[in-house]
């Protein structure tokens, strides 16, 4: 099946409109979704890379808030674990053992889960250039790690 230009060009912008979210809050889905909504039924190339754009922005959604429910209890407890509660009575707050040792494991975990979100969103700038390259060639193109939320 041949694609017009204008269905390509469509699909080009869908994938680069999800780089807004740079600028704007969420624009990453609120875009992607307008222009979804209002060419899906007019093209089936269309609405195939609107529900890869989709899908592939709330896989990485999904990704950051689990790297993010898994990270913060992970530092939490390392803040806290030196920290001694045994005096109630609001007079102060001890901290025991707050040694390099302890702080260095503070820094590593928030390194690496710091290095992982970078990871994901150079990941993502990334893979959303190439979709949009390749649906400006008329070739679908599914995003790797992508779950499939919308068919």
């Amino acid at each position: 099946m041949n694609t017009t230009t204008n269905e390509k060009n469509t699909a080009t912008i869908m994938h680069l409109s999800t780089l807004s979210q740079y600028f704007i809050p969420f624009g990453n889905y609120f875009f992607p979704i307008l222009i979804w909504a209002f060419k899906k039924d007019k093209s089936d190339f269309v609405d195939y890379n609107g529900k890869q754009t989709l899908n592939f922005q709330l896989s990485m959604l999904l990704y950051s808030l689990i790297l993010l429910l898994v990270s913060v209890p992970i530092l939490l407890y390392t803040i806290f674990k030196n920290i001694s509660f045994s005096n109630f009575d609001g007079s102060d707050l001890i901290i025991r053992e707050m040694s390099t040792a302890n702080i260095s494991g503070i820094v590593i975990v928030a390194a690496i889960a710091a290095l992982l979100f970078c990871f994901l969103k150079v990941m993502e700038f990334f893979l959303v250039i190439y979709a949009a390259v390749k649906s400006s060639n008329g070739q679908k193109y599914h995003y790797p790690l992508s779950i499939n939320f919308l068919r």
